[in-house]
């Protein structure tokens, strides 16, 4: 394990880490940041989808890491900085005290993550969902239920922006995830793959709990709000959750987690 001792932070090793926040808005050119213990244990674990460039810890939490780290067959450095020296680093406080620069790599394809037929096949496929709360805890739920992949469309935020990689409680270095064009993408996509496309709506034909077994199924959330366009409900089985009367909406997270369990347990 290489450790280097951090004492200014305006040293250019760890660049990659100065003005976290804004650098959230723009993005780190094939970068993304890891924070907390528990997250970086996922990214360092053979389960995680990345590779870590670099480390960037307060003293006193080396002692927890430094066992996983010294595992990997090719340990990344290790900067160690104060805590003073870290946050201004980070241009904000650091309270957790445990940073990591993460490396994307190449995206792959949609059709790559998804067993071929007859197999059985739970996809969810994310439409305009702009709020990163609510990408991470999807991704934190198709962890949960064993989903095999999470597709994106292009208007679907970062699953792999900072605090989408928080709420998701890491699932977001774990789940595949790749994306497409736009919401018709995931159509052409489920024709050739032969899965079965069901959107949540609250306007869906089939309750969620009166619906067949769908051994390979494609499950669409939309936007709250707008919600899916109608030309995808069109193509799809549409689905709705029962729910006491003059009330019908749930968050977008909170509907999938309900459809993933049932869909997972009747798979």
């Amino acid at each position: 394990m290489i450790l280097i001792p951090i004492e200014d932070p305006a040293d250019p090793r760890v660049a990659p880490y100065t003005a976290m926040r804004e650098r959230d808005l723009v993005g780190r050119a094939g970068r993304f940041v890891i924070e907390g213990e528990v997250t970086l244990r996922l990214a360092l674990s053979p389960g995680s989808r990345f590779s870590v460039e670099s480390l960037l810890l307060l003293p006193d939490r080396l002692a927890g890491l430094g066992e996983a780290i010294a595992a990997l067959p090719d340990p990344p450095p290790v900067y160690c900085a104060p805590r003073a020296v870290m946050s201004a680093i980070a241009g904000f406080p650091i309270h957790r005290g445990v940073l990591a620069i993460g490396l994307r790599g190449d995206e792959p394809a949609p059709e790559a993550l998804i067993p071929p037929a007859p197999a059985g096949a739970l996809v969810v496929g994310l439409v305009g969902l702009t709020n990163h709360d609510n990408v991470g805890a999807v991704l934190r739920n198709a962890a949960a239920f064993g989903a095999d992949a999470v597709l994106l469309d292009a208007a679907t935020c970062d699953p792999l922006y900072r605090k989408a990689i928080r709420v998701s409680a890491g699932a977001a270095l774990t789940v595949p995830f790749a994306r497409l064009p736009d919401g018709d993408g995931f159509l052409g996509l489920a024709e050739r793959l032969d899965l079965v496309t069901l959107a949540m709506t609250p306007r869906g034909e089939t309750d969620l709990d009166g619906l067949d077994p769908v051994p390979r199924a494609l499950l669409l959330l939309g936007t709250e709000g707008p919600g899916l366009s109608d030309a995808v409900m069109a193509k799809s089985r549409t689905l709705r959750i029962p729910m006491a009367p003059d009330f019908d909406s749930l968050n977008v997270a909170t509907a999938g987690a309900i459809a993933l369990h049932y869909l997972a347990a009747r798979r």
